[in-house]
């Protein structure tokens, strides 16, 4: 990457550095990061900032142009259908594969796309313990909006609590303390004092939702929405009284639909140089010979569970024509080994995920700060790196 930035950050590391940043990353909140958080942000010229965002408009005018109620019909099963005023996808991702040129140039490659939010409160927070702990020049940036961190923390408030005061908004996810994205959590109810709710724990009455805090029945006006619908799914232990098919008088932000309708759904339908071939499993009439150059991916998993990376035409036959509509091949993407850690031994290769918003009176999402996953293994994911270095959950830092 940057090795002007790149060179000087390596120089200056040590381990004893670097576990001094995890403490203070523990300590502010006395809480545990249970996931791996990398040994260094990640640095970026400005024309590679531009490369990025290049992709990622060329993905994102596709995918609105496209009929994506028409699209997922059919495909979402009736009891995840949630009714009310759907309005616009309030989040989107876009998660690319950083691969290289023949020239060394940055390529993204589509990876997968999500209308559901993210680590929008952890990563600012992850971008100033990273600045302040490595004492990293003031000018690098991880943010796309133009007023740069300002309009990030006014627009993301005026999205998720509107007009509501923040004890009528709540962010809700099931067992949040136990979810580990809670640092995300933690650090959202800092900013904008709101609590983060167990799904068990929210009451019911006709037509309207509440929480319980301090002995107090307090209103739910607006819902900032963390659930993954395929965990509820697996936990037949919870207790719950929210019915996901009724409609209450209250505001989804975002809207639970657009988690299945702006996803890997898509990727059969988006046709760029920056999005690898994608076919319908239910749309493969012969499995190809050369299977090994494909992933097999369900559609509405998360965190990259289900996904087979060295798919088997057995892995195909297996799955049940009923379900086919439900999965994908995708073409492999061969991430490049583009980030030096001291040793250099290995370099690791990288994931670059931009984070849209898209407020009720833009015309279009605003790209907003982005989230990186380093790896040094098969694929990205804790069980591709276990026992390595310069991996897990990042950043990317600009030239402003």
């Amino acid at each position: 990457m940057y090795l002007k930035y790149r060179q000087a950050f390596n120089e200056k590391f040590s381990e004893a550095s670097y576990q001094k940043f995890l403490q203070k990353l523990n300590k502010e909140f006395d809480y545990s990061i249970p996931f791996r958080v990398a040994e260094s942000p990640v640095f970026f010229s400005k024309k590679e900032k531009e490369i990025f965002l290049t992709a990622a408009e060329e993905i994102l005018h596709q995918v609105l142009s496209l009929d994506l109620n028409k699209i997922a019909e059919g495909i979402i099963p009736e009891n995840k259908i949630v009714p009310g005023n759907e309005k616009r996808p309030h989040f989107i991702a876009i998660d690319f594969g950083i691969t290289l040129s023949q020239e060394g140039e940055i390529i993204p490659k589509l990876i997968e796309l999500q209308g559901f939010p993210s680590l929008f409160y952890y990563q600012p927070w992850l971008y100033h313990h990273y600045l302040e702990h490595y004492d990293l020049p003031l000018h690098l940036t991880p943010f796309f909006c133009k007023a740069g961190e300002v309009e990030y923390y006014d627009t993301l408030k005026q999205i998720i609590l509107g007009d509501s005061a923040p004890e009528n908004v709540i962010l809700l996810e099931i067992e949040p303390e136990k979810q580990n994205t809670a640092i995300d959590f933690i650090v959202t109810k800092k900013v904008l004092g709101i609590e983060y709710i167990c799904l068990s724990k929210i009451l019911v009455k006709g037509n309207k939702l509440y929480y319980e805090k301090n002995g107090k029945e307090i209103e739910i006006k607006r819902i900032y929405n963390r659930i993954i619908f395929d965990e509820l799914d697996q936990r037949k232990d919870l207790k719950y009284s929210l019915d996901f098919t009724k409609e209450y008088d209250v505001e989804w932000i975002t809207h639970p639909n657009w988690f299945f309708k702006i996803s890997k759904l898509l990727l059969p339908h988006i046709d760029s140089k920056f999005s690898p071939k994608c076919i319908k499993l239910s749309e493969v009439k012969e499995i190809p010979s050369n299977l090994e150059a494909f992933v097999l991916k369900p559609l509405f998993s998360f965190s990259g569970s289900g996904v087979i990376f060295n798919v088997t035409p057995e892995d195909i036959v297996s799955i049940p024509d009923h379900q086919k509509d439900n999965y994908v091949l995708q073409e492999k993407v061969t991430y490049a080994e583009i980030i030096a850690d001291p040793s250099d031994v290995q370099k690791s290769k990288a994931e670059f995920r931009i984070l849209y918003v898209w407020p009720d009176e833009e015309e279009k999402p605003k790209p907003m700060i982005n989230l990186m996953r380093l790896s040094k293994g098969e694929m990205i994911g804790v069980k591709y790196n276990k026992n390595k270095t310069w991996v897990g959950g990042s950043i990317g830092l600009f030239e402003q």
